[in-house]
């Protein structure tokens, strides 16, 4: 099977370690903070992205079915906890969310569709809900004055990756098979690389959140 920009995916896999790494180092200092969850999210990528690099399924558990039924949605959930119930502090807010978002998965179980790539009813969801959070999140920061300390701001950073990537490449994974098809495959090819690109830049980003960023107590 062809891997595209297999050097690119080879970089990414090294941030992804140097974010895990960063995280780790920094745990200690995390103690009494709810940012240490963050660090143990950023292993578990890690991880979970080493093991997958090398497997197409493990014990009958195909890479598509973990990534859609599991993997991605830890990461959702995961952000909807920190931008919610932690940030905003609000946990109605962090419960409608998820809820929200984990009910877009029974027309896939009623309907039994073949996995073939992130389900687009569920990205949708998923990423508006995580747009209204960063929102809110932003007009947070401006009413507090915390925006204009950004380098010291944990969240600027979250904030910054997250629109990179799982905002800006909603379009490329909602439509993945559509752009597949001719004569849409250069635009695949540009989008998937702007993927890439978006994700390194969006962990090296959450490295610099614990080097930088002041790590707010529970």
């Amino acid at each position: 099977m062809l891997e595209y920009y297999p050097n690119l995916r080879w970089l990414l896999l090294g941030i992804e370690f140097f974010s895990a790494l960063v995280a780790f180092l920094y745990l200690p200092k995390l103690k009494g903070s709810y940012w240490k969850w963050f660090a143990f999210y950023l292993i578990f990528i890690f991880i979970q992205e080493f093991i997958w690099k090398f497997t197409h399924s493990i014990l009958e558990i195909r890479k598509q079915d973990y990534y859609v039924y599991f993997g991605i949605p830890v990461q959702y959930l995961f952000f909807y906890w920190l931008y919610a119930s932690k940030s905003l502090k609000n946990k109605k807010l962090f419960l409608i969310t998820s809820i929200i978002y984990l009910l877009t998965y029974i027309p896939l179980e009623i309907y039994n569709q073949k996995v073939k790539t992130v389900y687009s009813i569920n990205l949708t969801i998923g990423t508006i809900l995580l747009t209204l959070l960063i929102v809110l999140e932003f007009m947070r920061q401006i009413k507090n004055d915390d925006i204009l300390k950004f380098k010291e701001n944990k969240m600027f950073y979250m904030n910054i990756g997250i629109i990179l990537f799982y905002i800006g490449t909603y379009p490329f994974y909602s439509l993945y098979n559509e752009f597949l098809k001719a004569p849409y495959v250069h635009i695949w090819n540009m989008y998937f690389l702007y993927s890439l690109i978006a994700n390194c830049i969006m962990y090296l980003l959450f490295t610099a959140s614990f080097i930088w960023g002041k790590h707010k107590s529970q």
